[in-house]
């Protein structure tokens, strides 16, 4: 009888899979895409473990067990460069997390729609533009010598601020540049949630006597709570991870004490010392602490009766 019962399911399903054979065939370029290009590379995980040489190949490359971590691990530059994203993730995020929530309320009380669309528009449009670009904007804004604020500021009669030679100024420096890059862009998913509150709440807090600012604080903010509290745990999940274009390009070697940050220590032992085994182990070693992060951030929300994302 089971036997029968499980011919009878998997004939049943391969019917289905037959009358759905189109939206399979649609679906075949996109597995392919992920096969290729996302689950065949995980091989390469491998040279972390190995004495990569670059003319034998990854399969016939020598194992080399722990030691290019342990090799890593006792390397100074490598825990300066951790502490480093830490501390530049941990401001980035200090600073634009409450404020795009801030930012996405106060668009979400915008009445007029035109106004608001080039608001919204002129708020995303910092997102689309190259990080070489904001980087020369930076340079000409916060130059010590040319730079157009130090420049008003003499006239005023102030001293010029090392903006971009000064480890503390430089760290307000990137935070202020990722703000004004990615603020706009991070109020898309808050604003879709704000058009779920039920009006009905606002109406009855309004007949209840209820301002602007109660309604506000008691119904707009708990009523995207959970959103909140989701984009919070992924932020958090990044904070060993840190693009290679912002640091690179906004730092110099008077700085370098802070802007020398995990992408930037691979790029270079990887692309300019060739130490592949090495910058592979590093990739590693980050993804398996974002991933640490990532479930002690869900598990503490759950915790505090939140739903958490997994």
């Amino acid at each position: 009888m089971r036997g029968r019962k499980r011919k009878g399911d998997v004939r049943r399903t391969l019917v289905k899979a037959w009358n759905y054979k189109w939206v399979y065939i649609m679906l075949l370029p996109v597995i392919v895409y992920f096969i290729v290009f996302r689950y065949a590379p995980m091989y390469g995980i491998t040279i972390a473990f190995k004495d990569y040489n670059i003319f034998q190949g990854v399969f016939k490359s020598e194992w080399a067990g722990f030691s290019v971590f342990r090799k890593i691990f006792a390397n100074k530059n490598f825990w300066s460069a951790i502490k480093n994203t830490f501390l530049l993730n941990f401001a980035a995020l200090a600073v634009s997390f409450p404020l795009t929530i801030i930012v996405s309320l106060m668009l979400n009380e915008i009445r007029g729609v035109k106004f608001k669309k080039v608001t919204q528009s002129v708020l995303y449009l910092p997102h689309f533009i190259s990080w070489v670009v904001v980087a020369g904007i930076a340079t000409n804004l916060f130059a010590l010598q040319e730079g157009t604020i130090n420049a008003v500021l003499q006239r005023i009669g102030l001293e010029p601020v090392p903006f971009l030679s000064s480890e503390g100024w430089w760290i307000f420096t990137y935070v202020i540049c990722n703000v004004w890059k990615e603020i706009g862009w991070g109020t898309i998913i808050y604003l879709a949630a704000l058009t779920g509150v039920d009006e009905s709440l606002y109406e009855a807090a309004y007949l209840d006597g209820a301002s602007k600012f109660q309604r506000l604080v008691y119904i707009t903010v708990p009523s995207i709570k959970s959103v909140i509290v989701t984009m919070l745990i992924l932020n958090i999940s990044k904070m060993m991870s840190i693009g290679l274009d912002a640091p690179l390009l906004l730092g110099n070697s008077r700085v370098m004490g802070v802007s020398e940050v995990i992408s930037t220590y691979t790029y270079r032992i990887g692309i300019e010392k060739a130490q592949y085994s090495q910058s592979t182990a590093i990739g590693l070693f980050q993804s398996v602490v974002n991933i640490v992060i990532l479930l002690a951030a869900d598990k503490f929300a759950k915790a505090i009766g939140e739903e958490g994302i997994i």
